[in-house]
């Protein structure tokens, strides 16, 4: 039996792609363009030309990696379209290099997240409603522990120690590289 190849996603594998990377898209082009207001333009144009060059995406490789190198031509493209412009401008080797720290910082984002959701998975279910309950309102401390009928002191306890437990249990997965 033959290895299968890496194909092209379907319409609905690239949405779910392009729109998890959307942040990480836009920061890239932000970094690369500072203080430019038209960043989200670019961030846009180049949103439309990754929908345009989708075929040419192969599942199964860096879809991140593949969406920066089309975002910096779509910055580079830019800016030899507002060349008159004397702003200040980065040299191919510092984009790299921001490039290559930003799909780090990338990466460890999604590791912590990752962990944070198994941990909240660890919780017991009192304390991950309790928590879920607490920062899913806009509403003081004091009235929420009065809503739900626990004091304030009490409550603000509880908190920290959930809060101490998630940060441990991340920490100690982020470590042994068990968030996968």
């Amino acid at each position: 039996m033959q290895p299968e190849l890496p194909h092209p996603p379907s319409d609905a594998e690239f949405v779910g792609l392009l729109t998890q990377s959307q942040l990480s898209l836009l920061l890239y082009v932000r970094s690369l363009m500072p203080g430019e207001a038209d960043a989200g333009d670019v961030a846009q144009q180049a949103n439309a030309k990754i929908w345009e060059k989708r075929a040419d995406f192969a599942l199964g490789t860096n879809f991140l990696a593949w969406s920066f190198a089309i975002a910096r031509f779509e910055v580079l493209n830019y800016r030899k379209r507002r060349a008159r412009d004397s702003r200040l401008t980065f040299s191919e080797d510092l984009e790299q290099t921001i490039t290559s720290e930003l799909q780090q910082i990338d990466d460890d984002l999604l590791s912590r997240q990752e962990a944070l959701r198994k941990c909240l998975d660890g919780l017991k279910p009192e304390s991950r409603t309790l928590l879920m309950d607490r920062y899913g309102t806009t509403e003081s401390l004091a009235d929420f522990a009065r809503r739900i009928g626990r004091s304030a002191g009490g409550l603000k306890v509880s908190l920290h120690r959930i809060r101490t437990t998630l940060a441990d249990c991340i920490e100690r997965r982020l470590v042994s590289g068990a968030s996968q």
